[in-house]
């Protein structure tokens, strides 16, 4: 685990009761999966706000269909490639004897988004079933590791202007406890646009200047007229799971994931693009005794994302693949 453990008290989806996260990283080059595991099932809910999203079992949690509970959420990189990777998450906890009793067997619900990450590496690697089952494997209750792991491994941000000029994205998590509940997030952050201090508004990372040194400033720089490049839809993406231990039903549980884009639009500037396909899952397992109510979860979560994001960012340590140079926040100069 790197210098941006959950360790340093920004929390972790994990502090959530019942909820347990594992990553997949592939050797062979940079991509890889992450599931969030709620073995005892919760409730969910999803909001897709990107305009090119890859996502699996999105229908069966609107509020008016029937399944109510599922046992893990996947993330995953490979573009729609990297959704085979939640069948290994459902023939894992179906091996544990997790999933929706159908009489003649054990169905687990696996909802899963992907993001693009196949301009890193050789595009002909990407997770499969077998990375998921891995994941699976490894999940604890422990603070996971964030950066270049599981589904942030090939993440990449600031691509507005091409990605000879991009910064290297990752995955980070955060958590918010008030009166004995709790909200964290894990956000996989692959976005077009630029990362943001959601408190300050002052730049992260993102788009860097022509010499590569700096940071361009993605929002002056379309406001000054500058064009962007053509960009394939699609080809970004922020992704990520809210949960809670505070009980809530299966609308709330969607309206906490529409709370949770909030995050992302403090944390991520340009956010919910043409070219992005963001989508938040949020899970409850109900194993708090009290709830402050939907308003404060709301706020609740909308802060967990936003740390998230930029502890996703803040983790992600430089890449270098091919011809491709995806510097860390601490390799370019005037972040803040």
């Amino acid at each position: 685990m790197s210098e941006f453990d959950s360790a340093n008290g920004a929390g972790a989806i994990t502090d959530v009761a019942g909820i347990e996260v594992g990553h997949f990283t592939d050797p062979r080059r940079p991509t890889g999966c992450s599931v969030v595991l709620a073995r005892g099932g919760a409730v969910a809910g999803v909001d897709v706000r990107g305009a090119a999203p890859g996502t699996r079992e999105t229908d069966l949690l609107d509020p008016c269909n029937a399944v109510n509970t599922v046992h893990a959420v996947l993330l995953s990189g490979g573009s729609a490639w990297g959704l085979d990777a939640a069948s290994g998450v459902m023939r894992w906890l179906e091996s544990q004897g997790i999933g929706l009793d159908v009489g003649s067997a054990l169905v687990p619900i696996v909802p899963a988004a992907v993001l693009f990450d196949l301009l890193v590496g050789d595009a002909h690697i990407r997770p499969d079933a077998q990375a998921g089952y891995a994941a699976c494997q490894v999940a604890s209750s422990q603070p996971p590791a964030e950066g270049n792991v599981g589904a942030g491994t090939g993440a990449a941000i600031g691509k507005m202007f091409g990605m000879p000029f991009a910064m290297k994205g990752g995955i980070g998590t955060a958590s918010v406890t008030l009166d004995g509940v709790t909200v964290g997030a894990l956000i996989a952050c692959n976005a077009l646009g630029d990362i943001v201090d959601p408190d300050t508004g002052a730049l992260i990372a993102g788009a860097r200047t022509g010499d590569g040194a700096g940071l361009r400033d993605t929002r002056r720089s379309l406001l000054r007229g500058e064009p962007p490049l053509p960009i394939l839809a699609g080809t970004n993406t922020t992704i990520g799971v809210i949960a809670t231990d505070a009980q809530l039903t299966k609308a709330q549980a969607r309206r906490l994931a529409m709370a949770g884009h909030d995050g992302l639009a403090r944390s991520i500037n340009p956010a919910h693009t043409l070219s992005d396909g963001d989508t938040l899952f949020a899970m409850s397992t109900g194993l708090a005794p009290r709830t402050p109510g939907m308003t404060v979860l709301c706020v609740m979560a909308a802060e967990a994302v936003a740390r998230a994001t930029v502890r996703a960012v803040r983790a992600a340590r430089s890449l270098e693949v091919g011809g491709l140079r995806l510097p860390g926040v601490a390799s370019v100069s005037h972040t803040r």
